[in-house]
């Protein structure tokens, strides 16, 4: 028997693939109606995304195989949800995340800010956490944690070992002291003192254990040191999670919440857009980032506020572990030719996005272009700036310059190749964003979407800020266990479909849950910086989760206060669109 359960753990992937479409089979063939095909293949790709028993994005393909043969869409339809301007808007925004990691600008970023704040713990920890969350608003969540987290435990092992030799020196000089006065006393002999050398310009006794006092003020510190690293760990991945989520391109969901609406509501203005999207979640992350700093910093630091920001009196260990960032950076030198042009154009594109359609003043897309119809999106930006890393060289050209050898040299490469792009770009998740539009898509022609949103009719008597609530706890549970972008794009079809059934702004409901499918705090298995955070912090699934659990609810708590606050005149979410109001049918 023992054997046998062995071998279906073994093979539980090819188990639930083949079974779960069996098992599925009799709701489009009891019902046989567009509505319960769609709804056959919308629960198998769910339960395959949950299971991961083959990868997401070959998941992501199966509305090509599944919605022709089963008569909802035809393929060419299919297909051409599956390169739309959101896409382009997240492809765009991913050349650019690759050139500032190709050129280290991310890391002399980095260092400068934690040169600026300082090594006391509770600035520490909110300097990293703040630099991360600023690297995460424009590269990957999984870069800058796999690039903060090490300095971070350098830092830390700086300090402890520079507070270790202070405290060997001292035990050192006092047993000294001890030894001089016994010997002097008892035996009026200096033989004794012949094993005392000078080192540092302290005494150094040579002794085979420690003494008791000597030992526990060492496991203290050690104690408390570990403690500070599982803090700081969970601090930069909770940091990197929090950050992406306050721009449009900062992580998978926010694209796929712009490409939903844009799929669901074809008229609904460009209302997400990269500034309005910036404008409402920006401080959003800044209030989920401070809460979250207070809450580590009661866990792991207390309220001690001379120890927290001063951590003792050890300034040779603050200095020392100064000089450890600065090494760093200075191990950079100048900035380089291409550094320079990097952080050009990501300023340019930055700029351009946010004055592109800024709402309170027409913009320059609408001035020059988009005057009938909106021709240039974030995506005609996006694109735009990011090709010019494949035409600017990486260095500065100079006229007749000569090689070592004294033929002419050769052209400088531009300051990205497709061959780094090619290795870093995530191409997967281009298919699930894809993937997420057609079944969209296909629940709209199906009519699976009307009938959802008949049946969910009677959650109108529920407030709409409950239903907010739930949903966003909901939705921040189920993102522990499954990926964000799967999340995302099972869950925001549902919530577009419930808010026009009971006649609430579908930005309500979809914008929450958007931002809760990010906050996955609690397992190290639910988002990638988690992963890396437990593979150097020294952690537990049970800190991670402990910690994680609380700031769960404080992210949703957050996130209803914003859209419950500054959203509402943002979107004018206090009244039903009239570009909501769609009835399609099959």
């Amino acid at each position: 028997m023992p054997g046998f359960l062995t071998w279906l753990w073994k093979y539980r992937n090819y188990i639930v693939i083949v079974l779960t479409p069996l098992l599925l089979l009799p709701l489009p063939l009891v019902i046989p109606t567009l509505q319960a095909k769609c709804g056959y293949v919308i629960i198998l790709m769910a339960l395959y995304w949950c299971t991961e028993c083959i990868p997401l994005a070959v998941t992501a393909l199966l509305p090509v195989i599944l919605f022709p043969m089963m008569g909802i869409m035809e393929s060419s339809e299919v297909c051409i949800q599956y390169l739309k301007d959101s896409n382009m808007l997240f492809i765009g925004g991913l050349l650019v995340a690759i050139a500032v990691e190709q050129w280290n600008l991310h890391r002399r970023i980095a260092l400068k800010v934690l040169l600026i704040v300082g090594v006391k713990p509770s600035l520490l920890m909110i300097g990293f956490m703040g630099t991360t969350a600023f690297l995460s608003m424009w590269i990957s969540n999984t870069a800058s944690t796999a690039m903060m987290v090490p300095i971070a435990n350098a830092v830390l092992q700086q300090l402890n070992d520079t507070e270790a030799n202070a405290e060997e020196r001292d035990n050192n000089r006092s047993a000294a002291m001890d030894g001089q006065d016994n010997q002097a006393y008892e035996m009026g002999d200096t033989k004794g003192r012949k094993e005392l050398n000078a080192k540092d310009g302290a005494l150094d006794i040579v002794a085979s254990d420690r003494s008791p006092e000597a030992e526990q003020c060492r496991l203290k510190r050690e104690q408390k040191y570990l403690k500070l690293t599982k803090g700081m760990s969970l601090s930069v991945c909770y940091a990197a999670s929090i950050g992406g989520t306050a721009t449009l391109t900062g992580t998978t969901p926010n694209v796929i919440l712009k490409g939903q609406i844009d799929e669901l509501f074809p008229d609904n203005g460009g209302v997400i857009n990269f500034a309005s999207w910036f404008g409402f979640a920006f401080p959003n992350m800044v209030l989920m980032l401070v809460l979250s700093w207070f809450w580590l910093q009661f866990v792991f630091l207390g309220f001690n506020l001379k120890k927290s920001f001063g951590c003792g009196t050890q300034e040779n260990g603050d200095r020392e572990a100064y000089k450890v960032i600065k090494d760093e950076y200075k191990k950079l030198g100048s900035m380089s030719f291409a550094e320079g042009c990097v952080l050009t154009i990501f300023t340019l594109l930055v700029l351009l996005w946010f004055t592109r359609e800024p709402g309170f003043i027409p913009g320059w897309a609408t001035v020059l272009f988009n005057k009938e119809k909106t021709y240039v999106t974030d995506g005609t930006v996006a694109i735009l700036m990011s090709s010019l890393f494949f035409c600017i060289p990486s260095k500065l050209p100079r006229c007749c310059g000569r090689s070592e050898d004294g033929a002419s040299a050769e052209a400088p490469p531009p300051l990205l190749s497709w061959d780094v792009v090619h290795l870093k770009m995530p191409w997967n998740i281009l298919l699930l964003l894809g993937g997420g539009f057609a079944l969209a898509h296909g629940s709209e022609k199906s009519g699976l979407s009307l009938w959802l949103g008949e049946s969910l009719v009677p959650l109108q008597s529920i407030p709409p800020f409950a239903i907010s609530i739930l949903l966003c706890l909901l939705v921040a549970m189920f993102t522990e266990c499954s990926s964000n972008t799967a999340t995302t794009t099972l869950f925001l079809p549902i919530l577009a479909s419930m808010a026009t059934a009971i006649k609430i702004h579908p930005l309500y409901v979809m914008f929450p849950c958007t931002i809760s499918a990010s906050l996955a705090f609690m397992l190290p298995v639910a988002t990638p910086p988690n992963a890396i955070a437990f593979s150097y912090g020294n952690l537990k699934v049970m800190d991670m989760a402990k910690t994680g659990f609380i700031l769960n609810f404080v992210g949703v708590l957050t996130i209803n206060i914003a859209i419950n606050t500054w959203g509402v005149p943002m979107f004018q979410l206090n009244t039903f669109p009239s570009w909501a109001n769609v009835t399609r049918v099959p």
